[in-house]
């Protein structure tokens, strides 16, 4: 299991370095097609310097901005004593630094972890959350959040967030500009028109690569979080029986968002109904991950 481990956290690094490489070479290939068509060379070192910046701005700042985009709020250790004591408990037994503490003012039951490592690390549950679980099931649910951490999870998925919006909300911005106006007349050749096409479906597939990016990070994880959050609490049926209580409820989120929804420790859009989004499921089935924790 060591060995599983050590090896997902290196793939872990490898994977958040090889996303902000392709989100650099998307940018820059985006921006080029643009300062084509527009026949603006400037666009393309505009392309360029924003690819680098928001690589950076994604690695240092990126947890900061997944407190904002779900409305958590730091929560004051004298008004949640219960869940500060559950946390110091099993970063002791983890051997981790105390992660940052946030509530999500929501009754729809669901937590997340954020953060570039473990030192710069947060976690953060809903009112719901806390309404529905005892504590030993808050402690399966907290120990799942900290395998997260413990498994440098948090990194890429983290970073994954703001490039994955970025690169749609590029690809947006490309493709009202060229609906609304563009393009030199003495650019419509045949070399131009394919450009055009190419940049053209490049701006539609940019959102769907996004997603399926946070697609093939999440799965397998979230079956590695239950397992690594079981052996920290040596207790598996705690977390199944939080599962299921979450399952149950089945209430969407108010702030769910497909750039954060992987984050959380279960599907914030439940109960929607089918939509779009069940294409794109960033959570193993909750019947699959209890049966997995009942049989280890």
């Amino acid at each position: 299991m060591a060995a599983n481990l050590y090896s997902h956290q290196a793939s872990n690094v490898q994977k958040t370095w090889l996303l902000m490489a392709i989100f650099l070479v998307l940018v820059i290939a985006l921006g080029w097609v643009i300062s084509y068509v527009f026949g603006e060379p400037l666009i393309l070192w505009v392309a360029v310097a924003f690819s680098i910046v928001m690589n950076v701005f994604s690695y240092w700042y990126s947890d900061k901005l997944v407190v904002k985009l779900t409305g958590a709020v730091p929560a004051p250790d004298e008004q949640y004593p219960d869940l500060h004591n559950v946390v110091e408990n099993l970063v002791i037994t983890a051997g981790l630094p105390k992660p940052k503490i946030y509530i999500i003012n929501d009754s729809a039951p669901n937590a997340l972890a954020t953060g570039r490592d473990p030192n710069h690390a947060a976690v953060a549950v809903t009112t719901g959350l806390l309404a529905i679980l005892n504590r030993t099931e808050l402690e399966g649910v907290i120990a799942h959040e900290l395998s997260h951490i413990g498994n440098r999870d948090i990194l890429i998925s983290t970073v994954a967030v703001v490039l994955a919006g970025f690169v749609s909300i590029l690809a947006d911005i490309f493709l009202r500009s060229r609906w609304y106006g563009g393009g030199h007349g003495d650019r419509r050749n045949n070399a131009g028109a394919v450009l055009v096409i190419a940049g053209l479906v490049l701006a539609i597939l940019a959102p769907i690569f996004a997603t399926l990016i946070q697609f093939a990070i999440s799965r397998r994880r979230e079956f590695l979080a239950d397992a690594s959050g079981a052996l920290l609490t040596r207790y598996p049926e705690g977390l199944a029986s939080a599962l299921e209580k979450i399952a149950a409820v089945g209430q969407p989120m108010r702030r769910a968002s497909q750039a954060t929804a992987h984050l959380f420790i279960a599907n914030p859009f439940a109960g929607r109904g089918f939509s779009l989004t069940h294409l794109f499921m960033t959570h193993p089935p909750v019947e699959a991950r209890v049966r997995a924790l009942r049989q280890s």
